[in-house]
């Protein structure tokens, strides 16, 4: 199903795409040397549920998850980089972490993931792996607007991916996103120019370009879920919702007040 939102939905969808960036924002100020991601899918059920939000993940259970999700936001650290699932870990220093989440507030989901390094060390390859996923982002961003066929975006967003010298993995990238967290349109992180849909006003896109360091393979965890590197190599991610407008892409998960400390 491609839904096509009124404007009214359109600035609900802005309501919750700001909480899920704040979210985010303040999980990843909270995510020190140390810290169980269980702590993190606690904190985060907290603030989701505060804020009179439903989660998109407790009661995910697609095809190819062994489901119900059973928990409040991915976390997926180094090799992980898909629907990791919170478990008995502490990050150390240089751990990548990455966070995805997705809530429902007012009947409209929005959906975002950063990736970032824990603790004070700074590796190169996760750091050049982050700022790549965020560039070509970026890239399908710019690229998105009114009368944009979808293989312009894909393209956009693949050009930097294979730039910088990543295999791209097609079978998991960005969606359509609305009144629901995963529908169509699928948004391949590479494309031919000139092909697929046409995007119009009202439509809803998750972009989330993610790589890994030498592969485009994945394998699954033993928890029926989580999705790492078929190589052990790190990887990262980076995902916005965007709402296609009269004049471009409006980014709605952007953050709207500093990351709050407290637990």
């Amino acid at each position: 199903m491609i839904e096509i939102l009124s404007p009214a939905e359109v600035e609900r969808a802005a309501a919750t795409g700001a909480l899920v960036a704040d979210i985010l924002q303040t999980l990843r100020s909270r995510c020190t040397v140390g810290t169980n991601l269980l702590d993190v899918d606690r904190w985060a059920r907290s603030m989701i549920l505060d804020a009179g939000a439903q989660s998109c993940y407790v009661d995910y259970a697609p095809s190819f998850g062994r489901g119900p999700f059973g928990h409040y936001i991915c976390t997926a650290v180094n090799d992980a980089v898909l629907h990791g699932l919170p478990h008995d870990y502490a990050l150390a220093d240089g751990d990548l972490l990455t966070l995805d989440l997705a809530v429902l507030l007012r009947g409209v989901a929005a959906d975002s993931a950063i990736s970032f390094v824990v603790g004070s060390a700074r590796p190169p390859e996760s750091v050049a792996l982050i700022e790549t996923t965020e560039r070509a982002l970026a890239a399908g961003i710019a690229a998105a607007g009114p009368g944009v066929r979808l293989g312009d975006v894909s393209y956009a967003i693949g050009s930097v991916l294979a730039a910088a010298g990543y295999p791209v993995n097609t079978e998991f990238g960005g969606h359509g996103i609305g009144s629901t967290m995963h529908q169509d349109p699928h948004v391949p992180n590479t494309g031919r120019p000139g092909r697929g849909y046409t995007l119009r006003p009202g439509l809803l896109l998750a972009l989330e370009p993610w790589v890994m360091v030498d592969t485009d393979e994945l394998v699954t965890d033993d928890d029926g879920w989580t999705l790492r590197s078929a190589t052990g190599c790190r990887t990262a991610h980076s995902e916005h919702t965007v709402a296609i407008t009269e004049d471009g892409a409006r980014v709605l998960t952007l953050p709207t007040r500093a990351a709050s400390v407290s637990s």
